[in-house]
């Protein structure tokens, strides 16, 4: 099963890579006005402590948001397409290392990619007010959830590796949930883990499921906001080739740090770039 979600996995990459490579190419004389250094630099960042758990949406928002960098509305469809690729990187090395009973991770799997596919439909139509708000809310969401990991409200846990019967079909319709949030800026990685450790899911067993999620709802979700035009072509391609790189020197390099001041770091600038958004979607036309 694993050898089949590592194929899976690589038949998705191949397809988003052409996709993307074709719509470049094709507005290669036409690109935006990012710059190319902040934007990668953005990229790395970001992918390098979503790794070790910091999460990439909610501070590639801010960054985005306060080096001005994208059009506001651009921001949801920008950050899947430019981190699709490092996420399927994450998703291969963490499948591979820790056991998860295969069922429960294909079902969740699926139920957060066809989530994925109707969010970015319904997301790439939304106007720049409404992405404003959408993603004001979604920050506000996503702080929330940080900084209940922080103070340790998220508790529970067990030692299964799977799921079966209610508690698979309540852990596949909350993926399903999940995906579609996701394509509006809430991150996946903190709901899945709380999630899992509410379902009495081994710690450990959180990573491969919310990194596996992530890697098979972005690729049809970005597919999804690169033919609707709703991404920033520079800045998403300048943001995914440093990504890739950041995830492989997190991962096999680094592996670990002390990041505790850094999430309330984290958090602090997610519930100031909120602020922003929430006031900018309620008060500009």
């Amino acid at each position: 099963m694993i050898t089949i979600i590592w194929i899976s996995l690589a038949g998705l990459a191949v397809w988003f890579t052409f996709v993307l490579t074709k719509d470049f190419l094709a507005h290669r004389n036409t690109l935006e006005n990012s710059s190319w250094s902040k934007t990668s630099l953005i990229g790395f960042v970001v992918n390098f402590f979503d790794v070790l758990g910091i999460g990439a949406f909610a501070p590639q928002t801010a960054l985005l948001k306060f080096t001005k960098q994208t059009k506001d509305k651009q921001i949801p469809g920008t950050m899947n397409v430019a981190n699709t690729l490092p996420v399927l990187l994450q998703a291969l090395i963490f499948i591979t290392i820790i056991e998860v009973e295969p069922i429960t991770l294909v079902l969740m799997f699926i139920s957060a990619a066809l989530g994925a596919v109707l969010g970015a439909g319904v997301v790439a139509q939304l106007s720049e007010k409404r992405i404003r708000l959408v993603m004001g809310f979604a920050l506000l969401v996503t702080a929330f959830f940080m900084l209940a990991t922080n103070m340790e409200w998220i508790q529970g846990g067990g030692e299964a590796i799977g799921l079966q019967n209610e508690k698979l079909a309540i852990a596949v319709v909350a993926n399903f949930g999940l995906g579609a949030l996701m394509t509006a800026g809430i991150g996946l990685y903190a709901p899945c883990m709380a999630l899992v450790f509410a379902l009495g899911m081994s710690p450990k067993v959180a990573f491969p499921i919310m990194m596996g999620s992530c890697a098979f709802l972005m690729p049809p979700a970005s597919v999804r906001f690169i033919r609707e035009k709703a991404y920033n072509r520079k800045a998403a391609v300048a943001m995914a080739v440093p990504g890739v790189l950041a995830v492989c020197i997190a991962a096999f390099i680094i592996k670990s740090l002390p990041l505790d001041v850094l999430r309330w770091v984290v958090i602090g600038v997610i519930l100031y770039t909120s602020g922003v958004m929430l006031h900018d979607g309620f008060t500009k036309k």
